[in-house]
This record gives structure tokens, sequence and C-alpha cells, in this order.
């Protein structure tokens, strides 16, 4: 389960770390009430579970009641898409934050180390930009460390990543404290990522989260009655709903804009049946993996899902070297 930005800042704010005030708007008029009773330098993003919303112009700007009306009627509405999701996703929310005086942007975020079976934080004194485009252009300038949960998260580590990140010495205490927070709000959440991109350093000296992506394990959320509301699952793609609905995850399936439906077991081998279409000249129109030991009902619901998708013209089932039934 994916958070848009706001309910994830709304997360961190219960967790003690540092946001940057803000409300939502589903409409023009709520986006002109909140800046009628809060008249401020203030950024309008779109809320959508899509990156490169900046690029597409889902981040704009205003400072009172009468200018944050252009910008929410050109965002409200407006279909982000990227390279990973070219179907886009249409905009149904703004979040309208204080504009922060920023003077140094970073990266910070938590995730699971499959390879050690452990939580891993990444951090950069590079943020801003997506962390594959960090580690690209200064893979050098990124820091991982994992944490045992043995012993947990101790202020001297948040310290030291800071110093071999060249993180600037007058926020370490802050950065250290602010990692804490995000590493205990990681295990108290169930979450499989949490991400603040950029973690800005204000003019001011203060450290705060300017961003935030938040992905929690749907096999916890049993656990987390809380979150129910704010479950976004099928919002904008029927077919995704669905797919949830058949018990598929929300993750499993991912509409894209070809003509070859495709379906597989496990997010790998699908992820190298797409590619293996797409290099003999097809373009993948559906992306849903099933899972291991799939059941026949699964597999009916799986197929009727992807041949509803009016884009399909052609179906490739992929379950070599599973432990899915072939008949």
């Amino acid at each position: 389960m994916r958070l848009l930005e706001y309910q994830g800042k709304e997360l961190f704010a219960k967790a003690g770390i540092p946001v940057p005030k803000g409300r939502v708007a589903a409409s023009v008029d709520e986006a002109v009430t909140i800046m009628r009773e809060a008249p401020a330098p203030s950024v309008v993003k779109a809320q959508v579970l899509i990156g490169g919303r900046g690029k597409a112009g889902g981040i704009k700007f205003c400072s009172n009641a009468e200018d944050v009306k252009e910008p929410a009627r050109a965002i409200l509405g407006m279909r982000i898409a990227n390279a990973q999701n070219p179907q886009g996703e249409v905009a149904k929310r703004v979040w309208i934050e204080q504009r922060l005086d920023i003077d140094k942007e970073m990266y910070l975020s938590i995730t699971v180390d499959r390879a050690s079976k452990r939580p891993i934080v990444i951090a950069s004194s590079v943020g801003g930009m997506d962390i594959e485009e960090i580690a690209h252009t200064n893979p050098g300038a990124i820091v991982k460390r994992t944490i045992d949960p043995a012993t947990g998260y101790w202020p001297y580590i948040g310290r030291s990543i800071a110093k071999e990140a060249a993180m600037p010495l007058g926020i370490m205490a802050q950065f250290s404290s602010i990692l804490g927070k995000l590493y205990d709000l990681f295990f108290s959440a169930g979450a499989l990522l949490l991400e603040i991109n950029p973690l800005a350093i204000t003019k001011d000296g203060k450290l705060i989260a300017s961003d935030a992506k938040v992905e929690i394990d749907d096999n916890g959320l049993f656990r987390h009655p809380e979150f129910d509301a704010w479950k976004t699952a099928g919002e904008e793609d029927p077919l995704k709903a669905r797919a949830v609905k058949a018990g598929l995850g929300e993750n499993n399936y991912v509409g894209l804009s070809g003509a070859v439906g495709i379906i597989g077991i496990g997010a790998g081998l699908v992820m190298a049946t797409l590619d293996a279409v797409t290099n003999a000249g097809g373009k993948p129109a559906t992306f849903l993996d099933v899972g291991g030991g799939a059941r026949a009902d699964l597999m009916r619901d799986a197929v009727d899902i992807v041949t509803s998708n009016p884009n399909v013209k052609s179906l490739f089932i992929n379950i070599f070297g599973g432990i899915t039934r072939g008949d």
C-alpha cells in the first residue's frame, strides 16, 4: 500500500518528524479557502502515486487566494505520466503547503535489504532528484548502512552516516534525531519504504522533510485499521481495483500502453517477459504477477482482468520454472 504525499507527511508528523504545514484540497474552491485562511508563499502539489510531478507541471507556486486558482485549476484533473507508467495517473487532490526557504537539499530513506534481511538506510548530501539518478551521476555521494534489528538504532549511527555523507556539521544532531524517528516508524507502521527526498536544510538551519514517499507492507495491514481510510488502490485504474479485490495485491498489476497482455509468476519473471516481448518488437499492455502456486480460479480472474483491457490484442502467459500448475 503506497501513500500519497499528504498522507505520508501526516504519518511523519505523528512520529515527530518535521514537515511543512499544509492542507489538502479536492477542488479549486477548497484551495481558495485554504489560501484565504492562511495567505503565505505556498507550493501547490499534485497528489499522485507516481514520480516526476515537477517535470510534468504538477508542482506550482502561489501566495494568496487569488493566485492559487490557476495552479489548482491546472493541476486538478491533470494526467501525470512517466517512463515507468506511461498511462499515467490523474491528480484528484492537491496538497498546499508552506514554501520553504531552502539552503540545501539532501536525501534519506529506509527500506529492506533482502540480502542481509535487515533495514537499510540510504542517505546522501545530494537530494531533490531520483536516487537512481544520484547513483548514476554521483555514486560516491550515497551512503548505505544496514541496521541490526537486534541492537536497533542508536544516535551515533545517524551521526556516523551524516559524517560519511559529508553533511554539514551543524545539522548532524537533527539528522540523527530524524533518522531515529524514521527507523521507529519503519517498524511501527510495518513499512517497506520510507523516503524523504528532498530532506531540506532551510536558511535558518532547520531540517525538514519536504516530501514523503511511504509504502506499507500489504501483509501487515490487518494490524493497522487506521490506514483503511487511506487506501488508494484502484482509485485511478478499475482493472487494478479488480486485481486487488481478486487477492492479487495492490502492486501486482500495472497497466501499460502496448497491446500484449502479460501474466507471469513472480515479479522478476514478469519483468524479464516484458523485456523479451519488447526485444521481439512487441509492446506490453499489462504487468500482472499472480505469484507462485496460483489456484485455477486466480488464474481465471487474472485472464479476465487482462483481457478486459481494451488495448490487449494478444495474451502471453509465462509460468516457466515455477510451482504453478500449467493445466
